[in-house]
C-alpha cells in the first residue's frame, strides 16, 4: 500500500473537511445572526470561512448552492414580519493586512485601466446592519439586513431610537437633489457608556453580561417589545444612500454629505484620499485611536467614491468590487490557565473553557476562555497552569492562539466520564471530536430537549413554546418529558401572562398527545440522526417503543435507511439508564403508542418511490407519503437516481432542479391525487425512458462496440 493518499482518498477528505467547516460555520452564523450569542470573534470566524472558501476553490466539485460561502448573513428570526431588499444587502470582503489593501487597489486600478482612483474611507462600525425607508419624507420602514435578501421589520422598535429621524425637510430634499422617497443604509450602535451601564443593571438583576456592545445592540433592536429598544441608548450610524435602489449622487462623497444636513448620522471621522498610501495611514491612525471613540469600531472601510465607477467594477456574488473594510489586528496578551473547567450546551456537548488569571485586553478585564473541544486542547498542547497568549479580535469572545511557556506544576485536562450537570454517564462516537451527555433530562439540555418534544412533528404540543417551557423549566415544575403530564390547571395558571383558560388549553393538548402515534415519540425524544422519515421506519419495523429499545446494533441496521452510524446513535441513547427511566415514566402516564401495521389498500404503486417537495394544498406532505405507502410505494426525503416520482407544492425547493437533472417524472398535486385514485394510469405518469438513462445506455453501447472491435 502506497504511503501517499491516493486520488480518490484526497477527494473524500477534501469533501469530509468542508462537510466540517460547513456544519461549523452555519452553528457560528445561528449563534451570531440568530442567537445574538457569538462564541468565536470575528477573525476566528473569517479564516474559517476562508479556508472553506480555499478548499472549493481546490474543489469546484464540491461547491453547492447552500454553502455558507454562497450566502450573505444569517436567517431572519421568528416572531417578526419580513421585507425583501432592493438591492440587497451585500457583505463585504476583508483585508486583515496593509498588503491586502494594496491588492484592493491593483486590482480595482487594473479592472477600470487607471493609474489613479479616489477612495472614501469610514469607520467600521461594529453593531446591527439596517436598512431605513422613506417615503414622502417619512420613515416608512426599519428593516433588518438578515440574509442580506429578506430582513426583519423592526420599524416599531427604530423609531424610538433617537438618532434616526422620523421625518426628513423635504424642501432640503428637493434642494440637495434627493427625492422624496429614499432608503439610507447604516448600522445601529451601542455606545460604550450605554453599554457598560446595561451590565450593571444586568449584574444587579442576576442576569447574564452581554459579551460586546454589537450583540447587547442586536438583542436591544431584535425584541418584540419596543420598550426594550428605547431603553437601550441605542444610536445610528449611515453608511449608504439609495434612491430606487441606486446611488443618487455622482460620488459616495457627496451621498455622506447630503446624510449630514438631512440629519442622518453619519460619522463625522470620514475622509476623501487620492491613494492607497493615504489610505494606509488613515487606516494606521485608527489603530491605536479607537479606543478614544464613544462607540466600537472593528476596522476601516474604504470605498471607490466616483459612483460610475462602482458600476464599472460591479459585484461578485457576495461583495460589491469596489469596497473593502480593513479589519483591525487581534489584541493580544499573556496570562496564566488557572485551571480548565467543563460546560453542558444545550445539545448536551461537553465544551472545555479556561479559568484565567484576569487580564486586561483590549480595556476589558478578561477571566475565561472556551478551547472548544478537546482536538483544540491537543492542538495548543494545553495544560492548567500554562501560560498562554489571549486573542480578542473584534472585541467579541477572547481565545487562547498559543501556548507560550508550560507551568512548574502543569495539570493534564481529562474530560470527566460522569456530566457535570446530571451525573450520567459521558459518551463518545470515534469518529467525532464532541463529548456528549446523552439524557434527555439532563438540567443543561432540558429546555431544548422539551421544546423538541412538543414540536409540530414531534408529539404536536401547541402553545408550549419557548417561553412557556422557560418558566416550566425555571420553576422546577418540569424536569423531563413524564413531568408535563404530571401538570395541573392551578401550576399552570400560576405562570406569568398564563389565564386559565389558556392554561386549560395547554393541558388539554398535552392530553391529546397521548393519542400520537409511535413515529412521533420516536421523533420527539431526540435521538441524535433520527429524523421524522427514520422515525417512522423504526416505528413500522418495531412496532413498539420496548422492542425499539430492546434491539441490538445488528438488529436496527435491519431497518430499511437505517446504517451503522445511525444504529449505533439509536443503541447508544438507549443504553443510558436515566432516557430508559423517562420512558418507563411516559409509559406509566399512558404515553405507549403501538404502530399498527395496517392493510394495504392495493399494490399499484409497489416498488415506486416518491418524494415530496413544497407545500400542498390539499394535505399535508406527510398524509401523501401515507398514501403512497398505503398502495404499496415508498417515500424517500432525497432525489436520487432510483427516485420514481417528485410530488411539487407551493414554494419547492431544489429538489425540483435535480428531478429534471436526473430526468424523474414531476407531478402536481392533482396529478399525484389522480395517480392515487387510479384515474392517472401509472404507465402514462411514467416517462418511458429517463434521459440520463438514455444517455448512459447509448454510451455504454458505443464504449462496448470499441472495446468488440479492438479484441
Amino acid at each position: 500500500m502506497p504511503a501517499s493518499k491516493t486520488a480518490s482518498q484526497k477527494k473524500v477528505s477534501a469533501a469530509q473537511e468542508v462537510a466540517r467547516l460547513r456544519e461549523e460555520i452555519r452553528r457560528h452564523e445561528r449563534l451570531y445572526y440568530v442567537l445574538d450569542k457569538p462564541e468565536i470573534e470575528d477573525a476566528e470566524f473569517d479564516r474559517m470561512m476562508n479556508h472553506l472558501k480555499e478548499m472549493e476553490a481546490a474543489h469546484p466539485e464540491l461547491v453547492t448552492p447552500d454553502s455558507p460561502t454562497q450566502r450573505v448573513g444569517g436567517t431572519p428570526r421568528k416572531g417578526f414580519e419580513t421585507r425583501r431588499h432592493q438591492p440587497a444587502m451585500l457583505s463585504l470582503d476583508n483585508a486583515f493586512s496593509f498588503d491586502g489593501l494594496a491588492d484592493f487597489d491593483r486590482r480595482v486600478r487594473e479592472l477600470l485601466g487607471r493609474d489613479q482612483v479616489d477612495y472614501v474611507v469610514e469607520h467600521k462600525f461594529d453593531g446591527l446592519s439596517i436598512a431605513l425607508l422613506y417615503e414622502k419624507g417619512a420613515l416608512a420602514y426599519g428593516v433588518t439586513r438578515g440574509d442580506g435578501v429578506t430582513g426583519e421589520d423592526v420599524t416599531a422598535n427604530v423609531r424610538t431610537i433617537q438618532s434616526i429621524p422620523n421625518q426628513v425637510d423635504l424642501a432640503l430634499c428637493k434642494k440637495i437633489g434627493l427625492p422624496a422617497d429614499f432608503e439610507v443604509r447604516g448600522e445601529i450602535v451601542m455606545p460604550r457608556k450605554a453599554f457598560e451601564e446595561l451590565n450593571r443593571q444586568q449584574e444587579e438583576r442576576g442576569g447574564k453580561r452581554f459579551a460586546n456592545p454589537r450583540n447587547a445592540a442586536a438583542g436591544a433592536v431584535r425584541v418584540l417589545d419596543s420598550r426594550i429598544t428605547a431603553s437601550r441608548g441605542l444610536e445610528f450610524a449611515g453608511y449608504t444612500l439609495l434612491a430606487g435602489g441606486r446611488a443618487p449622487f455622482a460620488r459616495h462623497s457627496e451621498s455622506l454629505d447630503a446624510m449630514g444636513k438631512l440629519h442622518l448620522r453619519a460619522a463625522k471621522e470620514w475622509k476623501l484620499l487620492r491613494s492607497v498610501e493615504q489610505v494606509t495611514k488613515y487606516c494606521e491612525s485608527w489603530t491605536d485611536r479607537r479606543d478614544s471613540l464613544p462607540y466600537e469600531i472593528d476596522g476601516i472601510v474604504v470605498k471607490v467614491d466616483q459612483t460610475p465607477l462602482q458600476m464599472e467594477l460591479g459585484y461578485t456574488s457576495k461583495a460589491p468590487r469596489w469596497a473593502i473594510a480593513y479589519k483591525f489586528a487581534a489584541r493580544k496578551e499573556t496570562t496564566v490557565v488557572r485551571e480548565v473547567t467543563f460546560s453542558v450546551g444545550r445539545t448536551g456537548t461537553l465544551t472545555p473553557g479556561a479559568v484565567l488569571e484576569p487580564v486586561v485586553v483590549g480595556g476589558v478585564t478578561v477571566k475565561s476562555s472556551t478551547l472548544h473541544n478537546m482536538d483544540e486542547i491537543e492542538r495548543l498542547g494545553l495544560a492548567a497552569g500554562d501560560t498562554v497568549l489571549l486573542e480578542r479580535a473584534g472585541d467579541v469572545i477572547p481565545h487562547i492562539v498559543k501556548v507560550v511557556s508550560q507551568g512548574k506544576d502543569r495539570r493534564p485536562v481529562h474530560v470527566p466520564e460522569r456530566c457535570p450537570e446530571c451525573g450520567s454517564r459521558i459518551h463518545k462516537d470515534p469518529e467525532e471530536v464532541a463529548y456528549r451527555c446523552l439524557n434527555v433530562a439532563c438540567p443543561a439540555r432540558r429546555r431544548e430537549s422539551l421544546i423538541h418534544f412538543a414540536g409540530r412533528h414531534a408529539m404536536n404540543i401547541d402553545g408550549l413554546g419557548d417561553k412557556i417551557v422557560d418558566q416550566l423549566v425555571d420553576t422546577g415544575l418540569v424536569k423531563d418529558f413524564a413531568d408535563l403530564y404530571h401538570l395541573k390547571l392551578d401550576q399552570v395558571a400560576g405562570l406569568e401572562r398564563r389565564a386559565e383558560k389558556s392554561a386549560q388549553n395547554l393541558l388539554d393538548e398535552i392530553a391529546a398527545s397521548k393519542k400520537n402515534d409511535l413515529a412521533r415519540l420516536v421523533y420527539a425524544l431526540g435521538i441524535r440522526f433520527v429524523g421524522e422519515r427514520t422515525a417512522q421506519l423504526l416505528a413500522e419495523h418495531f412496532g413498539s417503543m420496548e422492542a425499539l429499545s430492546a434491539a441490538s446494533e445488528e438488529e436496527l441496521t435491519a431497518v430499511t435507511e437505517v446504517g451503522p452510524k445511525i444504529a449505533a446513535s439509536i443503541a447508544e441513547f438507549f443504553s443510558e439508564r436515566a432516557n430508559r427511566q423517562v420512558l418507563d415514566r411516559l409509559r406509566a402516564e399512558g404515553v405507549d403508542p403501538r404502530h399498527e401495521r395496517r392493510a394495504l389498500q392495493s399494490t399499484r404503486l409497489a416498488g415506486r418511490s416518491f418524494v415530496f417537495t413544497g407545500a400542498l394544498a390539499r394535505q399535508s406532505r406527510e398524509e401523501g407519503g401515507a398514501l403512497v405507502v398505503a398502495h404499496g410505494g415508498k417515500v424517500s426525503s432525497s432525489v436520487s437516481k432510483n427516485t420514481s416520482f417528485v410530488v411539487v407544492g407551493a414554494d419547492p425547493g431544489s429538489k425540483v432542479d435535480r428531478a429534471k437533472t436526473l430526468g424523474v417524472r414531476i407531478l402536481s398535486e392533482d396529478e399525484f391525487d389522480d395517480l392515487i385514485a387510479g384515474k392517472l394510469p401509472l404507465e402514462e405518469a411514467e416517462p418511458k425512458a429517463k434521459p440520463k438513462a438514455k444517455k448512459e445506455a447509448k454510451e455504454k453501447k458505443v464504449k462496448e462496440k470499441a472495446r468488440k472491435k479492438s479484441a
